[in-house]
């Protein structure tokens, strides 16, 4: 699976995205997340992007039905990753656009990431 849940603690929801991602896997680790920030009330979201190879095309990419109704749940978005992918990263997820605060480290600071999310 190119997304799925790693980890659920202290409030930080843990996403790991990997290899070649598509829209019916996205939309299947939105559904378990939003399940899980609607059990804890509010959450913060790390999302690890490791070997990713981008997505495929196919399926509906312009679905914004979790942020219409999760996004009061979510208190920061934190993504770690390559730099090559910070620019289409945060303009798919509406940096800028949405109440959530967004940030965007590179993979020697996750530990920068954790602390920004934790702050």
């Amino acid at each position: 699976m190119s997304a799925e849940i790693v980890d659920r603690t202290e409030g930080v929801l843990t996403v790991k995205i990997t290899g070649k991602l598509t829209q019916p896997e996205l939309a299947a680790v939105q559904k378990q997340a939003g399940e899980i920030l609607k059990q804890q009330g509010r959450g913060r979201i790390l999302v690890l992007i490791e070997n990713f190879t981008g997505t495929v095309k196919a399926g509906d990419w312009g679905d914004i039905s979790f942020q219409a109704q999760y996004d009061r749940l979510i208190e920061k978005i934190a993504f770690v990753g390559e730099k090559k992918w910070e620019d289409i990263v945060l303009l798919f997820t509406g940096k800028g656009v949405r109440r959530v605060p967004i940030e965007y480290f590179k993979p020697d600071d996750l530990t920068k990431a954790k602390a920004w999310l934790t702050a």
